[in-house]
């Protein structure tokens, strides 16, 4: 992109970025070097031209997408996007001063006003800005271009060393005393036929790894049909995600050997110093979330080094007004961007609310406490924030800080915001009493506006499109069982039996969209209308991609309850994934499972390894491996330590 050669990403106000503009044009441009380079005719012209251009980019906001909210938005709630960009770093409690003039009325909002009033205010302002920019604009075009040049490079240069600071406070790692750690090796179940079983799963593990390694090792995942090598966009030019993704599975499963060359893999070519792209969110719960389980289990230094390579490469996403990062970020140039299909460019609830776990060990590893920051002040963004009869929208804008669409769910766009809000509570041994008041305030809107019975008494969970239900559920919001019965225990007085109720209801529901297939693997979505329960009716619903969510709920509901049905329910699963996923090259997804021969999508996800065998193995494994009031696993499964119960925690090098 040209501009971004021009301009450095993070420079301060209008003044520097007009004149990144208009040095490149006018520098590049013209010839001469005195006050007579520009004739009096020629700078009149060029004012008129930058003052139409602001003038349309103000007029532009009538056609922007979700037009009403933005407008009411600008004009009512006084956008902080019309605001110069402070430079801070932002910490715990403290407010994101880049929105605060939308937060800072946030106890007015609702009261009667005067509109008028208002709306003359806002105007004022946005003429104030106008005339400052115009201001700003004579200011640069009476420089030098010489001057203009110069400017640039100074503010270039000004980046340069703030990145380079950021760089140099994590070259030298703390040391951490890691306490031994419970339950991270376990023995052999003494009942024989559950011993096979587990060893079956371990069988399935084998399987899918020596052909990940012998079709496409080093590349993110496998495609075990045509056997060679398949990489999403989502993780940019890194590579390697099923090594990542699968190495502390390969741990748990005592599989030395194959541990060993994972880890060689990753000291000798797992690199993050690439031109790339990158999901955030996905980069963080498989990448992050891998190495620092990987760390925890093993003590191996590269796991804590790369780590905090990688989560240092992610900070830039941050820097945003309000602090809440983008979706997509380059990890070389620091430019981020959000989705363009997400509601006129919002990050997503699911997305920048599934980091708290991951940034809180990365500060703890690090010594350095930028990354607890960074996902703290996502709390205080979101606790400014009103919430529509106390639920959260899947989609806020990262300039204003406000919500865009007011669309609700607790599957796919919402999910694990909910997830990470329990296990921030849980993972800090019950201190974050922050996170447990949002998670139970959650539920409890959740419960009340989305939880619904179908006739024949399936307990599911619908979606909420500005106060009307869609009567859908996603196979990923099948984790929600685990998630009720995980948080049970912690519930207000009187309701602990009754979320461990709810959780198995939405077991049983999950099992149900299971068992009415013909391959008895469920549908990426099935739903709850038309007559029609927990089965999918829309063709590209249908399909099964290897997902965990729903033997990730069987797990938690065994773990807690012991009540045999989960095992059973689990050994179904593996008696449809070995008859109709496996194939010769590994494990691959489903098309359509409700058709009678098997149409394979041709794809060996890595959360496959991850997740759903990690999950299934722990099924058939004793309660002593990894122990639920011991460990918390990050919405990928990889492994993350209850922080004050396991380690003896370190002094934070504030340097």
């Amino acid at each position: 992109m040209p501009v971004g050669g021009l301009l450095p990403l993070f420079s301060s106000p209008a003044g520097s970025g007009l004149g990144g503009g208009l040095g490149g044009g006018l520098g590049g441009g013209r010839k001469g070097s005195g006050p007579a380079a520009f004739r009096l005719t020629e700078k009149f012209v060029l004012l008129l031209v930058f003052s139409a251009f602001i003038t349309l980019c103000f007029g532009a906001i009538f056609f922007l997408p979700d037009s009403s909210k933005l407008l009411s938005g600008v004009l009512f709630h006084s956008s902080p996007a019309l605001q110069p960009p402070a430079d801070r770093k932002p910490g715990p409690g403290a407010r994101a001063e880049d929105a605060a003039d939308g937060r800072a009325r946030r106890g007015e909002e609702g009261a009667p006003g005067d509109p008028a009033a208002a709306l003359e205010d806002n105007l004022a302002r946005i003429r104030e800005n106008h005339e400052r920019a115009l201001r700003e604009a004579k200011e640069t075009l009476q420089k030098l271009p010489e001057e203009i040049q110069r400017d640039i490079l100074m503010e270039k240069e000004k980046v340069a060393q703030d990145q380079l600071s950021n760089r140099v406070g994590f070259k030298m790692l703390p040391p951490v005393d890691l306490a031994p750690l419970v339950g991270a090796i376990d023995g052999e179940p003494a009942d024989a036929a559950i011993r096979e079983k587990r060893e079956k799963i371990k069988e399935m593990m084998k399987h899918a790894w020596n052909n990940y390694k012998r079709y496409a090792w080093g590349k993110n995942e496998l495609k075990p049909v045509s056997k060679g090598g398949h990489s999403s966009s989502l993780f940019g030019n890194i590579q390697g995600a099923t090594i990542v993704d699968a190495l502390d599975t390969l741990f748990i499963m005592k599989m030395k050997d194959e541990f060993e060359e994972a880890k060689a893999w990753v000291d000798e070519n797992l690199n993050f110093n690439m031109n790339a792209e990158v999901s955030v969110f996905e980069v963080n719960i498989r990448f992050v979330g891998g190495l620092i389980s990987a760390y925890y289990l093993s003590g191996e230094e590269i796991f804590r080094k790369k780590a905090v390579e990688l989560g240092v490469k992610l900070l830039p996403a941050f820097h945003t007004p309000s602090g809440i990062p983008w979706a997509l970020l380059n990890i070389k140039s620091g430019i981020g961007r959000n989705w363009p299909w997400a509601s006129g460019g919002s990050s997503i609830l699911a997305e920048f609310g599934t980091l708290h776990l991951e940034f809180i060990h990365l500060s703890y590893l690090s010594g350095n406490p930028i990354f607890a920051d960074k996902v703290m002040n996502i709390r205080t963004v979101l606790n400014n924030l009103e919430k529509p009869q106390g639920l959260y929208p899947n989609y806020l804008n990262p300039n204003s800080g406000q919500w865009a669409q007011y669309h609700v769910s607790v599957g796919g766009l919402g999910d694990s915001f909910y997830e990470y809000l329990l296990k921030a509570w849980l993972m800090s041994d019950k201190t974050d009493l922050q996170a447990k008041k949002m998670y139970f305030d959650a539920i409890k809107a959740i419960e009340t506006h989305l939880i619904r019975k179908s006739r024949n008494g399936l307990t599911y969970i619908a979606e909420w499109k500005g106060g009307l239900l869609e009567h859908k559920m996603g196979h990923l919001t099948c984790f929600a069982g685990g998630m009720f019965a995980l948080g049970a225990d912690d519930a207000p007085e009187g309701l602990t039996q009754h979320y461990l109720q709810l959780g198995a209801e939405i077991a049983r529901t999950c099992h149900e969209s299971y068992n009415r297939t013909f391959v008895k693997l469920g549908p990426e979505a099935f739903r709850f209308d038309g007559g029609v329960e927990a089965i999918a009716t829309r063709q590209n619903e249908k399909y099964y991609i290897l997902r965990p969510e729903v033997v990730e709920t069987y797990m938690y509901m065994w773990r807690l309850t012991h009540d045999p049905k989960y095992r059973k329910w689990a050994w179904e699963a593996v008696e449809a994934l070995e008859k109709h996923c496996r194939v010769k090259g590994g494990y691959s997804g489903l098309r359509d499972v409700y058709f009678h021969k098997e149409s394979y999508d041709d794809v060996q996800q890595s959360f496959f390894l991850a997740e759903t065998l990690k999950y299934l193995y722990l099924i058939f494994s004793d309660d002593d491996l990894l122990p639920l009031e011991h460990w918390i696993f990050n919405t990928e499964a990889h492994l993350l330590p209850v922080l004050s119960r396991n380690i003896k925690k370190v002094e934070v090098n504030e340097k």
